[in-house]
């Protein structure tokens, strides 16, 4: 008498499981998310550091010189710094290239795909974590910078509501460009594989290539410029009604936002198409 032995095939994971595991992955790499958590609250420190050293020059503006208008305060611009900004968006940079090209450096990605085949759904749940994970980072700066550096200026009459002027259209968009910075540093990874050259690309990209395209003395510089991922960011939360001025040929709100969800999409794409196609 035969037996017969019935072979019953593992059921495919579930994207909640494959967000379960990169969720694992991310937590038992404390150093990840602590550099994320110490970077915030550098970057909400910076900015209330900045307001508070503003009071003195307030309270005692320097005397009005013939022909140039009155001093005025910018509370949105000193609220919502430039130094800040810059300081995570490379955070967020490096943590979405630590999540790609780690696997890679210690094997971990042969035994990913080997328990999931499905590359694009690793990928996926990679995007999703690391995307919302950052976006609340960006959330968390932008509105406490916000509200506590204007709650400050608020007993010197020049603090700003959410509701008057462009703020709430700056704070989204200073919160937005951390999580597109992480996307980038996500397809930076997948595309050098490698930390020191990743890192260093990602500075080039944010902080070194923008100053080849400064100035108005021509026009495509200029433009090329104004498209680059922290630019973006710069014409979201520029206030008209400050005495700042910006390039004339700085693009408009909708096209910065546009810009912005494109290095987004795209970087997700590239991320994509390099973890499908490459060896492991």
């Amino acid at each position: 008498m035969s037996t017969m032995t019935v072979g019953f095939a593992e059921p495919a994971p579930r994207f909640t499981d494959l967000l379960a595991a990169e969720w694992i992955k991310l937590r038992s790499l404390r150093s990840t998310y602590w550099v994320l958590a110490l970077a915030s609250l550098a970057a909400i420190a910076i900015n209330l550091n900045a307001v508070h050293s503003d009071l003195t020059y307030i309270d005692n503006p320097p005397p009005r010189m013939p022909g140039i208008p009155p001093f005025r305060y910018d509370a949105l611009y000193h609220s919502l710094s430039s130094i800040a900004c810059y300081l995570m968006a490379i955070a967020a940079g490096s943590l979405g290239a630590i999540t790609v090209f780690g696997e890679y450096t210690t094997g971990l990605v042969r035994t990913t795909f080997a328990a999931v085949p499905d590359r694009r759904g690793v990928i996926a749940a990679k995007v999703l974590l690391i995307g919302g994970i950052t976006a609340l980072a960006g959330a968390v700066v932008s509105t406490v910078s916000f509200f506590a550096c204007n709650a400050m200026l608020a007993s010197r009459h020049v603090g700003l509501s959410i509701t008057e002027g462009v703020s709430l259209r700056a704070v989204l968009g200073y919160a937005a460009i951390v999580p597109v910075c992480a996307l980038i540093g996500m397809a930076v990874g997948a595309l050098l594989r490698h930390a020191t050259a990743s890192i260093v690309s990602l500075v080039m990209l944010f902080f070194i290539l923008p100053l080849m395209f400064g100035g108005d003395r021509y026009r495509w510089l200029s433009e090329i410029g104004s498209h680059l991922p922290l630019a973006t960011v710069n014409r979201l939360t520029y206030n008209p009604d400050s005495s700042t001025t910006i390039s004339k040929y700085a693009p408009s709100v909708l096209d910065s936002w546009i810009t912005m969800g494109v290095w987004a999409a795209v970087a997700v794409a590239v991320t994509m198409v390099v973890v499908r196609r490459r060896d492991v």
